[in-house]
């Protein structure tokens, strides 16, 4: 379970992020708060932030965006299981996540294409560009 101290009662939301393990390090945590890939009630927030308990957060990492409700706070990072008690993601949320992941796999999202160009097709597209492609 974490730890809860006085210090925990004033942590940085980037700090957070970092100690819930939706980023790998706390500068990749501030570039995507910096960035708008986080929001606390439709507003985009700032690395200094300082979470509550109850708040809600939309977090977009990759192709995938979640909804999480902040359980607990802590700045220390310890494995899985213990970051997974800091907050609850929304049913709304994993449903649309599951939805989003089903698309992708059926290829609704995206190109698709019958392999790679063929000879005549690259240099056409060489040609399109208006670079020599190496020729």
């Amino acid at each position: 379970m974490a730890q809860k101290s006085e210090e925990d009662d004033k942590v940085r939301l980037d700090k957070w992020l970092w100690a819930a393990r939706f980023f790998k390090t706390r500068a990749l945590a501030k570039a995507a708060i910096e960035s708008g890939k986080v929001h606390c009630r439709g507003e985009r927030c700032k690395p200094g932030k300082e979470p509550r308990i109850g708040d809600e957060f939309e977090i977009r990492t990759g192709f995938d965006e979640k909804t999480v409700v902040v359980q607990a706070l802590s700045i220390v990072r310890r494995g899985a299981p213990e970051a997974q008690t800091l907050y609850a993601e929304t049913e709304a949320s994993i449903a649309k996540r599951e939805a989003a992941a089903a698309m992708r796999r059926a290829g609704a999202l995206g190109v698709t294409t019958d392999g790679k160009p063929s000879k005549k097709q690259r240099r056409d597209l060489f040609k399109f560009r208006g670079n020599s492609g190496g020729e």
